[in-house]
């Protein structure tokens, strides 16, 4: 039935080039033959995700209706015009995308009334216009609401949902008091709307006369009094001023000193497996057995060999356990996790080894299951699991290796060339692949408490065109709990220590660290177990934005090349410290981030600023 009601929708499009696909006598949900923008579970619809496919037309409501499985539907970016179509029809869907389309006029007040299930809906850049649909604060399990560059009036409703974690009205016609419902989201939420008024514009709503003219008038008289005595007094200061001078150098020299011999330290002490650095030829070791697999040879990754190898991605080729111990190998660190090696084997392909223990918490079954959805995870900006092999003392994951190196050791690491490549607009792609991968990671694995849950410069690995690849994600569902709280930097968020409160969120703390560390240039101190040899990087920025002294936070090697981007900067840390808010409930999400720094890149190359900071499209 599926099948005859997709193609009667593909019918009411104008110009469906793009669904080639879509053709008679082929089942949309084939795996090996699926519909483009179809996402199907156990042979039902349940998304349809047609999102810049230049489709314009009539949307066939009727047709999608058929559809009883739906529940997300995406037609963001096209060119559909006309009035909003009858969608409320459909009261299961989930997920409603129409962004960036031509659609226009007034949605009725009441259209949301049977849409009870809603929990995202993006409206932005078309041409509705009128009211906001009242309706909407009916939607009791809403999380995104997008309804920016429109043409919206009146007022803004009383929003209530505590579940609403992004909102946006910004570039309409509004006017009035933002409700105090809604003082949890910045400003950027509203801006764009010359009629709004309250205290997070800073523009109070009853706004009395201005009589700071008088005032200052008033303030100004005398102000040449006594200055004969002032005169008297100058030499005296300067005398005063120059001696103070030099003592604050010297104590100023004195703690750069100390500072950077700590800094050295910190970096050498924290040893993770993507650091980087060269390893010499006397840690390098071997893997190999013995035929009989019982004995230990000095170095070896494994007490014993057991069974072999699961492959659960073939893209590099197959191999066994037996290829892997005979590898030429080196040891790359010891983390808080475990161990890691880079082993290349005989047929040349290199790979990562990681070697954890203390990873107990479910059972063989249940491992197998979580490791093999791990393995089917594929983003550019995700390190895609290869083989694992599972012993109950100890586990190995195998991965591509990256050889470029890690995000901690350009930005810490030997302080030359590598760092001299972080150029602003290359932070920018790195922020933005960043944002991305962990975005893709909390949709894919949006069932886990801690989709990633070690996030940190060390898990980033740039590749040859400075792409981050996020590693060291997914384990915190395997792992034992007193061993994951003291290997997970996720753990380490406020509400995890203070109220052992875990969830998703905790990620974006972790993001928030990364993008400030990216923007300072300065090591957290946060990575630290005693937290000594970096700098308290969170207190620094909050302390810094409280009296507006965000230029001191920007890294120097970037400042001298790049004055016309402090605003982007600038902008850039306060998404950081928003990541970084000590309540979760006052934390954006992962989605806003990804917005935010999208729009952020838009304006930089809209200004003119030189250099290639990557694509900035929205996924959803």
């Amino acid at each position: 039935m599926h099948t005859e009601a997709l193609l009667k929708l593909k019918q009411s499009f104008t110009n469906a080039e793009a669904l080639d696909s879509w053709k008679p006598g082929t089942d949309p949900c084939d795996k090996n033959n699926r519909w483009l923008g179809i996402v199907c579970q156990k042979q039902i619809v349940r998304g349809l995700l047609l999102g810049e496919k230049n489709l314009s037309g009539n949307i066939d409501v009727e047709a999608l209706s058929q559809l009883s499985g739906l529940r997300k539907l995406s037609f963001r970016s096209n060119s559909f015009s006309g009035p909003i179509p009858e969608f409320n029809r459909m009261g299961a869907l989930k997920a409603l995308y129409l962004s960036a389309n031509q659609f226009s006029g007034e949605i009725p007040s009441n259209y949301f009334d049977k849409m009870k299930s809603l929990k995202k809906l993006w409206l932005s850049g078309n041409r509705f216009s009128g009211e906001i649909p009242s309706s909407i604060m009916q939607l009791h399990h809403l999380i995104e609401l997008h309804l920016e560059n429109n043409q919206f009036s009146g007022p803004i409703p009383s929003l209530n949902q505590s579940t609403l974690q992004a909102l946006h009205l910004s570039n309409n016609n509004l006017k009035g008091q933002i409700p105090g419902t809604l003082s949890r989201f910045n400003a950027s939420s509203f801006k764009g709307n010359s009629e709004l008024c309250g205290e997070k514009l800073s523009k109070p709503c009853n706004q009395a006369t201005n009589n700071s003219s008088s005032s200052n008038n008033r303030a100004s008289i005398g102000t040449h009094r006594n200055s004969d005595s002032h005169s008297q007094s100058i030499s005296m200061w300067i005398m005063i001023s120059s001696i103070v001078l030099l003592v604050i150098m010297i104590i100023a020299i004195f703690f750069i000193c100390q500072y950077q011999q700590s800094r050295r330290a910190a970096i050498e002490s924290f040893d993770e497996p993507s650091l980087g650095r060269r390893i010499s030829s006397d840690s390098k070791k071997s893997f190999e057995l013995s035929r009989r697999g019982s004995s230990i040879r000095r170095g070896s990754i494994m007490g014993k060999r057991v069974g072999d190898l699961t492959m659960v991605n073939d893209d590099k080729g197959e191999f066994g356990l037996a290829d892997l111990m005979k590898a030429t190998a080196e040891m790359l660190g010891n983390g808080p996790l475990g161990s890691s090696y880079k082993a290349m084997m005989a047929n040349e392909l290199t790979v990562m080894v990681k070697r954890i223990k203390e990873m107990n918490k479910i059972g063989k079954d249940g491992f197998d299951a979580e490791v093999k959805r791990l393995g089917r995870l594929r983003h550019k900006n995700i390190l895609t699991l290869l083989a694992y092999h599972y012993r109950k003392e100890e586990k190995l994951f195998v991965y591509e290796y990256i050889p470029t190196g890690s995000l901690l050791y350009l930005l810490h690491g030997d302080r030359g060339l590598a760092h001299a490549e972080l150029t602003w607009p290359m932070r920018l792609k790195i922020v933005h692949g960043v944002a991305q991968g962990l975005n893709y990671l909390h949709t894919e694995l949006g069932s886990f408490d801690l989709p990633h849950g070690d996030l940190k410069s060390s898990n980033i690995l740039i590749n040859t065109d400075h792409e981050p690849i996020l590693t060291g994600y997914g384990f915190y569902s395997l792992m034992n709990n007193t061993h994951a709280v003291q290997a997970l930097i996720a753990l380490k968020s406020p509400e995890a220590v203070q109220n052992h409160q875990v969830t998703p969120k905790c990620d974006v703390y972790c993001l928030g660290i990364v993008i400030l560390e990216i923007v300072t240039g300065k090591f957290p101190s946060q990575y630290l177990n005693d937290g000594k040899g970096g700098i308290d990087i969170l207190q620094w920025v909050k302390s810094a934005i409280a009296e507006g002294r965000e230029v001191e936070l920007y890294d120097p090697d970037i400042m001298a090349s790049t004055e016309d981007s402090i605003s982007s900067m600038k902008e850039l840390i306060h998404v950081g410290a928003a990541c970084v808010e000590s309540n979760p409930q006052q934390r954006i999400d992962i989605r806003e981030v990804v917005r935010r720094i999208e729009e952020l890149i838009q304006k930089h190359n809209e200004g003119g600023t030189q250099g290639q900071t990557g694509q900035t499209t929205t996924s959803q």
